[in-house]
């Protein structure tokens, strides 16, 4: 019985990342993706690998001194701090919008690991 249970939650979450990527492809189709491209623009830097990337480490993009400025990787944690709220994450970022829905920025995080 328990090792059903243990299976049956492992089971759930896996449908429940992949349900929060798809929904994140939504979002990043209809909100994102004008910006961040397969290849960095000047919009926007290319969100491919971005999970565990170094932060402004793109070297064929302009990052903010903001960006330049911060040390460390994009985790999950800080992605979502940043697209939560950029200019508090990076004040002087040159991000113009946020995701105030915690749900919507999770499923954005887990679409955005996909990208390789």
């Amino acid at each position: 019985m328990f090792r059903a249970l243990v299976l049956g939650s492992i089971s759930l979450l896996a449908l429940t990342s992949g349900a929060a990527a798809a929904d994140g492809q939504k979002i990043f189709q209809l909100q994102c993706k004008t910006c961040h491209l397969q290849k960095s623009s000047l919009s926007g830097p290319s969100l491919v690998g971005v999970s565990k990337r170094a932060i402004a480490a793109l070297p064929d993009y302009a990052f903010s001194e903001a960006l330049k400025g911060k040390s460390g990787t994009w985790t999950d944690e800080n992605l979502d701090a940043f697209m939560s709220a950029p200019k508090k994450f990076a004040p002087g970022t040159r991000m113009p919008g946020s995701w105030p829905v915690a749900a919507d920025r999770a499923a954005l995080i887990a679409y955005m690991k996909t990208l390789n």
